[in-house]
């Protein structure tokens, strides 16, 4: 398969803290790690962390998108690559579903480790405030990762429903799983100490800036339905950093602007993978995006749909004409382009939620009219009869925003919304057409492996 596969049992037996990969150029160490001889300085706290974000990768831009209506498979497809999964053919053995579970539990391990060492690293003159800065880093890693497992793997976003376990240190364990609203007070405590600690002008978005902070503030905060913090801390994100103009933001795609991106995983050439993989390979359309999506863009106006969205009518008969281009990534490099994690878009879309909830309408739509009027050429503004009325544009355009960035499935959870395909994009589905709440692929199982090692592990409802 062309995403990695991670092998994990009981959450946390000791990982490897650094290992060869396309960001560091360092040695697989023994997994059982020595705190005392790893982390002898400032130095060695920053390669701890880079270890821990080089972990990171799309398996969860990949499932949702298999699972939900951006994508629809084509015939060219033949290579059986996520067609069970896009089938919703889902168990606990469903890889392409389990994937980030590994992944986010590995990160977590060795971001722990980092902040267990941290008071026992010597630091003097300017090494005393870059301390400050990777424990608010890792701080706020531990917290995105903690609200990424939730996503996917919590029974319901609800404060008592089965979350996943909270892991705040480095430890061989059979967790339990804490409710939801136990693993978002974690979250919400370590973001609060992570944007006291990261200085203003950390401005590196390949890392977690204070503004990153804000934004993963605003994301947790929506999914609470804690709408005045969701305005707090999307409006301090917005303040930050500006939408990009219509003229940048194609740019934001090939890597050549850095406009309104403030927080993504950088890709280098040489990595196995990369993620516009997923798709499309130059010569095999994997997934093409659904002819529903397609169809919401204003084709000739809306910069989103060139960005996002190739056709090409030179395709031959049997073959999609529609490619993802959204990952196309740098000339040269096809495929391989830096996953942006947080925009400012979606800061936008966050707080027109937050003040739509508010009944403070013509506020949101507000938010909602600026961020298509950088999007659509010669767009007129929209008036809105009332909440639900923009809410529901609110989520159109969500869909539209932040297609292929591992969104889709959760938005339409937090609402308790069925995952539906067109006839059009359906034609391989074998019938899959609807996904409804309750149903398998709706909640992402624990993974077979976990469940199997960890006596205290308990599977989501219908596995």
């Amino acid at each position: 398969m062309m995403f990695r596969h991670l092998k994990y049992i009981a959450l946390l037996l000791p990982f490897v803290l650094f290992s060869c990969n396309k960001q560091l150029d360092l040695q697989p160490t023994d997994s059982i790690i020595d705190p005392e001889r790893t982390f002898r300085n400032v130095a060695d706290l920053n390669g701890g962390l880079l270890g821990a974000y080089t972990q990171l990768t799309y398996n969860t831009i990949y499932s949702v998108s298999l699972v939900t209506d951006e994508c629809m498979l084509p015939n060219e497809n033949n290579l059986g690559r996520g067609i069970a999964t896009y089938r919703w053919q889902i168990d606990p053995g469903t890889t392409t579903i389990t994937g980030s579970f590994g992944e986010y539990y590995i990160t977590l391990d060795r971001v722990n480790r980092v902040l267990a060492a941290i008071n026992r690293v010597p630091a003097k003159g300017d090494d005393i405030a870059l301390k400050d800065k990777y424990r608010g880093e890792g701080l706020a890693l531990r917290a995105y990762c903690h609200f990424q497992l939730l996503q996917s793997y919590a029974e319901a976003y609800d404060p008592a429903a089965m979350g996943v376990p909270l892991m705040d240190t480095s430890i061989n364990s059979f967790p339990a799983r804490n409710t939801f609203g136990e693993v978002m007070a974690g979250i919400e405590k370590d973001l609060q100490l992570a944007s006291t600690l990261i200085p203003a002008d950390a401005d590196d978005n390949t890392r977690i800036t204070r503004t990153g902070v804000a934004a993963i503030r605003a994301r947790v905060a929506l999914y609470q339905k804690k709408w005045e913090d969701a305005i707090t801390y999307a409006t301090e994100a917005i303040d930050a950093l500006p939408l990009a103009t219509a003229s940048e933001f194609p740019g934001i795609w090939k890597d050549t602007k850095s406009a309104e991106v403030i927080w993504k995983l950088k890709q280098v050439a040489g990595a196995d993978d990369p993620v516009g993989a997923i798709y499309y390979d130059g010569d095999i359309v994997y997934y093409a995006p659904s002819f529903e999506l397609i169809n919401l863009f204003d084709k000739n106006n809306d910069v989103r749909y060139p960005a996002y969205i190739l056709y090409d009518d030179t395709r031959g008969d049997g073959t999609s004409k529609y490619i993802v281009n959204k990952y196309f990534g740098p000339a040269g490099n096809p495929g391989l382009a830096d996953i942006k994690l947080f925009r400012t878009g979606e800061m936008y879309l966050i707080r027109a939620e937050a003040l739509a909830e508010k009944n403070k309408v013509t506020d949101g739509a507000a938010d909602l009219n600026a961020l298509r009027a950088a999007r659509i050429n010669g767009y007129t503004p929209e008036a809105f009869a009332g909440k639900d009325a923009l809410i529901n544009a609110i989520y159109t355009e969500r869909f539209k925003e932040l297609a292929f960035e591992g969104q889709r499935l959760f938005d339409l959870r937090r609402r308790n919304l069925s995952v539906t395909r067109n006839p059009e994009d359906a034609i391989n589905a074998q019938g899959k057409v609807l996904l409804k709440p309750g149903d398998k692929g709706y909640v992402f199982p624990i993974p077979d492996a976990e469940t199997k090692a960890n006596k205290n592990m308990k599977q989501n409802p219908g596995y």
